[in-house]
């Protein structure tokens, strides 16, 4: 399964089994743009994320560890 920018949640799941080392909450966008990026499964345009999606794969990221 190939994911995109719109995939929010999926992602959050990939980036929470892949980094269970990692605080979502203290992550910086750069650093949660690089992850979602390196994800063998992420196929996307790199330059089409915004602030917004981000934040979204954040607060997601930090709902499924909690």
């Amino acid at each position: 399964m190939q994911l995109k920018w719109v995939d929010v949640l999926e992602i959050a799941i990939a980036l929470s089994e892949k980094h269970q080392d990692i605080d979502p909450r203290s992550i910086n966008f750069v650093n949660l743009r690089r992850l979602v990026i390196e994800l063998p499964e992420f196929a996307d345009d790199p330059e089409r994320c915004g602030e917004k999606i981000l934040e979204a794969i954040q607060a997601a990221w930090i709902e499924e560890i909690e």
